[in-house]
């Protein structure tokens, strides 16, 4: 079984030359992207969809971006990603819709065998990552391989996800864990105990669709 097949199995493979050759047609684009004027929007997005799979359809990636592959990510629509995000995406990561990701989020999907002689054999791995709909993940959120966050979560800054979160939750921490649910109170709310003023919460219910 050659090593691109193993990799998509998520079996352990090595990255050899077959393997490699698949990389350098995104780092390529990536180069193109992280190096155009961050003003030019319009090219910045052709260049995306060059990069990534999904809708495309109100995307932004704040250059500069990283990622592997590219064609292993699936985003929803009116997905947002601030600067330096870094996708690891050896094997698949889905994203849902109206996800937004802080600064430094970085998603790995790849990891190496534990110890050290299984380590140094050259083998490694992929295990793949889903996000649901409506997840916000705060600045320098780290998500390893294998977990999957549900819809409707909010991750804390500085986080580390190791194991998966359920829907409607509010987690932090490293490792992460789970701190409260998020209720139809918090709706009122846009910092703590900050609620919305009048002229802004009106609009929200003018446009709210769930």
């Amino acid at each position: 079984m050659d090593n691109i097949t193993r990799r998509d199995l998520e079996l352990p493979y090595i990255a050899d030359e077959a393997v490699m050759e698949e990389q350098k047609v995104t780092r390529r684009l990536l180069r193109e992207f992280n190096t155009t004027d961050p003003s030019d929007f319009q090219t910045l997005s052709q260049l995306l969809g060059k990069i990534i799979g999904g809708s495309h359809k109100n995307i932004m990636v704040m250059p500069p971006f990283y990622c592997d592959y590219g064609s292993h990510i699936e985003v929803g629509e009116n997905f947002f990603a601030n600067y330096n995000c870094t996708i690891l995406d050896v094997a698949p990561v889905k994203i849902g819709d109206n996800v937004l990701f802080g600064p430094n989020v970085s998603l790995y999907t790849a990891g190496h065998p534990l110890h050290p002689v299984s380590r140094n054999s050259a083998y490694e791995y992929g295990i793949s990552i889903t996000i649901g709909d409506n997840v916000w993940l705060g600045g320098n959120v780290v998500v390893t391989p294998g977990v999957h966050i549900g819809n409707n979560v909010v991750i804390g800054a500085g986080s580390v996800v190791t194991k998966d979160i359920p829907d409607n939750m509010v987690a932090a921490g490293n490792p992460c864990r789970v701190i409260r649910e998020i209720t139809e109170e918090d709706k009122k709310y846009y910092y703590k105990n900050r609620k919305f003023d009048e002229e802004a919460w009106t609009k929200i219910e003018k446009n709210c669709s769930y």
